[in-house]
Formats: structure tokens, C-alpha cells, sequence
């Protein structure tokens, strides 16, 4: 994607610039073992985002200037990553043996029939998974697309605050990055996570540390949001924050919850039927999730009782080594938040191309 990867490993920051929230992630790794240096959470105030575009600059710069000066690290290499509907995600199938220099041609051809965008209005890239296990002597290969303009205004934005995009990944990818680097799992089974933030849940499920499915939904937080600022007739912002804190009148889960919580279980019972059909697996009896839903204390348990299976929070740092200063803070309450992040974070370790 604009060539922006590059034959090399560096430490960059995970930056999730979310549509209500950007957050941080830095981690370092020594001998196997990840530890979490630094982290950031900073609103952006206002409707900043429409369909996942840029339509507020100043807000989201005047977020990203918070974020930079909360973290107090001097590295400026980030990662991050896009979603919507301009990001399109393929399998194709290759032949085998093929150089980068040689599959990039092949992938060009094979773009302009499955993009529905002009070539010049959109990045490019792709990644050599594994062999085709349907096709004799073909490998598969992912081809992702995305509209340039979502990539250029955020590249604008970083550079404008003294960031520099050193990877351009998808959400979804990202996500599933964190589940198969910090949940080990040794089952042969899928393990599905749900990022589920203010307009979108986001499904991915790994097996054996592959992404084998990714897919966005629409549905998310302002839901409910929306209806706590009629309910209390305030502002936004302020709902947000009594929320994040928990200091909502105690009438809001018998008003407002009930209704959002049965929406919620209704998409994501659709999402995992989807799931199903699309790639033949059993439903899942584990599903992890993360992402701005866990402000509610009680959704995991809610959520298993509603859906009828086990259901929990993911925290991509529960086996990582954690600051003093930030155990003494609420960073565990807040960590399944960070999980795109963190996931974002974790390709300060492994080489990236084109």
C-alpha cells in the first residue's frame, strides 16, 4: 500500500484511530517476552468521521497531538491501520515459485477485474499465505485495496503532528494480529473475536495463528449512546465519559440496556451465521470480545447468557509484563480496548514487504 512496507523490523507505535477514540500502543520484546512500554487514550471531540472518512481534521489532529504528548516517546515510525467500505480483501489464486517483483504483475491483472475503483484511485497490496489446498500448484494469496484518499488524509494528519506511517494495515487483520500473538491457544478449533467499537463490530476468527475469516458489520455503540443522551437529555461527550467511568444514573440499565443489549445479541448471532456459512466452521462455544463495548462492566457475563455461549473479554496484555506505574492505574480495566492497538504494535516484530 503506497509502499509503505518495507524489508526490516523497527519499533513503531499502534495507533488506532478509531471514530470516537485514538488510541496508543508501544511494546517491547526480549527473549519471547512482550512488556508494554507505553499507552494512550484520547477522545476526538465531535462527529469527526462519516462512513469511516475524515470529515473533521482539527478534531482528529487536536486528538493526535494529545495522544503524542501522552506517550512521551521519541520513536515517530507508526502503524495503522483503515476499514469501510472503500477496504476490499480478496483471496486469489497464483502460481507457485513466483517473486514479489512477479506476483505484484500478476496481482495488477488480477485487480482490475475484482476492484470496482479506477487502479489510479486505489493502493495495492498483497501477501502469499499458503498453498492452495483445492488447486494443484497454486498458492493463495491476499490482495487487499484501498481508496487512496482514506489512506492520504490519515498519512496528512500523522505527518502534520510529527508522525510518519511507516505500515498501513487493515483493522480486521490487525485485530486478529493481537488474538494469535497474545491469546495462545492450542486447540485445533477456531477462536473467533469480536471488536465491537461505536458503529462497527468487526469479526475475525484464527486458527493456528492464521487469519482464516474477517469481516465488519454495522453496528456498534452509538446505539446506545444515542439513546442515553435522549434519556438524559445531555451531551454526547458527557454521556461518553460518565459511561467510560461508570457513573451513569443507575436507571440507564433498565431503560436503555435491555433494548441494546437484545440489537446486539441479534448482529452478532447474524455475524456468526455469516461466519459459518462462509467458511463451513461450527459455530464457536468461545467467542472473545473487545473494543469500546467493554466500558459495561457486566457485558461478557450478559452477552454469554444472551447468546449461549462462553463469552470473554480479551485482553491482549494479560501475559505481558506491565509497568508499575500502570498497574497502579486503570490500565487492566481498560486494556481489551486496546486490543487493534496492541495488534498494530506487535509488527514492530516481524519483517514487512513491498
Amino acid at each position: 500500500m503506497k509502499n509503505l512496507f518495507r524489508k526490516k523490523t523497527q519499533q513503531v507505535i499502534g495507533l488506532d484511530i478509531g471514530s470516537r477514540f485514538i488510541k496508543a500502543v508501544v511494546l517491547d520484546k526480549t527473549n519471547n517476552k512482550f512488556s508494554v512500554q507505553a499507552y494512550a487514550c484520547e477522545p476526538i471531540i465531535g462527529n469527526a468521521f462519516a462512513e469511516r472518512e475524515i470529515k473533521d481534521f482539527e478534531a482528529v489532529s487536536t486528538a493526535l497531538k494529545k495522544v503524542k504528548a501522552s506517550l512521551k516517546f521519541k520513536n515517530k515510525s507508526v502503524a495503522i491501520a483503515v476499514s469501510g467500505s472503500t477496504v476490499l480483501n480478496k483471496i486469489v489464486f497464483m502460481q507457485q515459485g513466483l517473486s514479489d517483483y512477479e506476483l505484484e504483475g500478476q496481482i495488477e491483472l488480477e485487480a482490475d477485474s475484482l476492484i470496482p475503483y479506477p487502479l489510479e484511485e486505489v493502493y495495492i497490496d498483497f501477501e502469499e499465505l499458503e498453498e492452495s489446498v483445492n488447486t494443484s500448484n497454486k498458492v493463495e494469496v491476499l490482495l487487499s485495496a484501498v481508496h487512496k484518499d482514506i489512506v492520504d488524509r490519515r498519512i496528512t494528519l500523522l505527518g502534520e503532528v510529527g508522525y510518519e506511517a511507516k505500515i498501513v494495515d487493515i483493522e480486521s487483520y490487525s485485530l486478529a494480529a493481537a488474538v494469535s500473538q497474545f491469546y495462545p491457544s492450542d486447540e485445533d478449533s477456531n477462536l473467533c473475536c469480536l471488536s465491537i467499537g461505536a458503529s462497527y463490530l468487526q469479526l475475525c476468527a484464527v486458527k493456528h495463528g492464521k487469519v482464516i475469516y474477517t469481516k465488519d458489520h454495522s453496528f456498534g455503540m452509538d446505539s446506545l449512546i444515542q439513546d442515553l443522551v435522549l434519556l438524559y437529555n445531555e451531551e454526547r461527550s458527557h454521556i461518553e465519559n460518565q459511561l467510560q467511568s461508570n457513573s451513569l444514573p443507575d436507571n440507564w440499565k433498565l431503560e436503555s440496556y435491555p433494548i441494546f443489549l437484545a440489537n446486539l445479541q441479534q448482529h452478532i448471532n447474524r455475524a456468526l451465521q455469516v461466519y459459518v456459512s462462509a467458511s463451513g466452521a461450527k459455530r464457536p462455544e468461545k467467542l472473545l470480545i473487545c473494543g469500546g463495548i467493554c466500558h459495561i462492566a457486566s457485558i461478557a457475563n450478559d452477552l454469554s447468557s444472551e447468546l449461549g455461549i462462553q463469552v470473554e473479554l480479551f485482553n491482549p496484555f494479560a501475559n505481558m509484563t506491565i509497568p508499575e506505574t500502570l498497574q497502579n492505574s486503570n490500565f487492566n480495566d481498560f486494556a481489551p480496548q486496546l486490543a487493534i492497538a496492541a495488534g498494530l504494535a506487535s509488527r514492530s516484530f516481524s519483517p514487512w514487504h513491498i
